[in-house]
């Protein structure tokens, strides 16, 4: 082999090292995902194994973009190392931001001004935790037009309770302190002088 081919042989590989296609088809039942891409419309390639960051994993839909590398330069011997798709891609986020996001509208969205969670209309739900715990340094508001429902022994508050607030301003606290000090009714007219204490 002359040196003008050896030449152009390397500077092909080297050429070959980085390239991209579309992904047609996930395979994501085993340990390693694989994914078949196109590089164009007539050259499928098929079981290319797709790797992503420790403690992140998703399958990305048919048409979504890939970045691939092929070791040594050999496009038989491809690794697809990145993936965009293009109509699902929250846009005009700014410096700094980052989000969570899939094609359902499901979003966590790390903004600068704070952490927004969007369910897209969907449930949410929390498992497997032995205490839940939420540390505000202000208010917790919960907005439920369907209720609220505890499935709990009890239900325990240190501070006091209020109901109608748009309305009420007493709390339980203050209707107790206010019914306490009432009497007992005497048949024969009076009081009996004892607290009642039957509510």
């Amino acid at each position: 082999m002359s040196d003008a081919s050896m030449f152009d042989r390397i500077t092909r590989r080297i050429q070959a090292v980085i390239g991209r296609g579309r992904i047609n088809v996930v395979n994501d039942t085993g340990p390693i995902q694989y994914v078949q891409i196109s590089y164009s419309k007539i050259e499928p390639k098929d079981n290319t194994p797709r790797v992503m960051e420790y403690g992140y994993t998703s399958n990305p839909p048919a048409q979504t973009d890939a970045a691939l590398v092929h070791v040594t330069g050999d496009r038989s011997n491809a690794i697809c190392v990145g993936t965009n798709h293009q109509p699902s891609r929250p846009k005009n986020l700014a410096t700094g931001e980052a989000m969570l996001y899939q094609l359902n509208g499901i979003q966590v969205y790390l903004s600068n001004a704070g952490l927004v969670i969007n369910a897209g209309g969907l449930p949410v739900v929390c498992n497997n935790a032995t205490n839940f715990t939420v540390n505000c340094s202000g208010k917790f508001k919960v907005v439920a037009p369907g209720g609220v429902e505890f499935d709990a022994p009890t239900v325990a508050s240190t501070g006091d309770f209020q109901d109608n607030m748009g309305s009420n301003s007493a709390t339980m606290k203050t209707m107790r302190q206010a019914f306490n000090p009432h009497y007992h009714s005497d048949p024969q007219g009076g009081n009996t002088g004892l607290p009642d204490t039957s509510m």
